[in-house]
């Protein structure tokens, strides 16, 4: 299994097919993603541990254990963790690639816009 330390938190990688992915991600307290988007896979998110802030394009809305959301091809989205505690979901990546280098980042806490 694949594991990846980003400054937000972590994502590990459960299953990796052709045309889908499955990942558990840990956002740490006060931390969060960057707002970006996908061209080539949609993602739906399910909360299992903690709250999450979710923004899907103009939209922002919280979600707590058992809710989920689905991020459609192209939409603008990011999470953030509002609590003291990690906030762990489980991502389901579907589409036609599902590769890391698939983020158009347009803000980031991190430095990483326009990656």
């Amino acid at each position: 299994m694949e594991i990846g330390q980003r400054p937000w938190g972590q994502y590990e990688v459960l299953l990796d097919e052709p045309t889908y992915k499955v990942k558990r991600i840990i956002v740490l307290p006060g931390q969060r993603l960057s707002l970006q988007m996908h061209h080539r896979r949609a993602e739906h998110w399910t909360i299992v541990v903690g709250e999450a802030d979710v923004t899907v394009n103009e939209d922002t809305f919280r979600l707590t254990p058992g809710e989920h959301v689905y991020i459609p091809l192209e939409a603008k989205h990011r999470v953030a963790n509002p609590g003291s505690e990690p906030l762990v979901f489980i991502e389901v990546q579907s589409g036609t690639y599902t590769g890391e280098d698939d983020i158009v980042r347009f803000s980031d806490d991190y430095g990483r816009s326009g990656t």
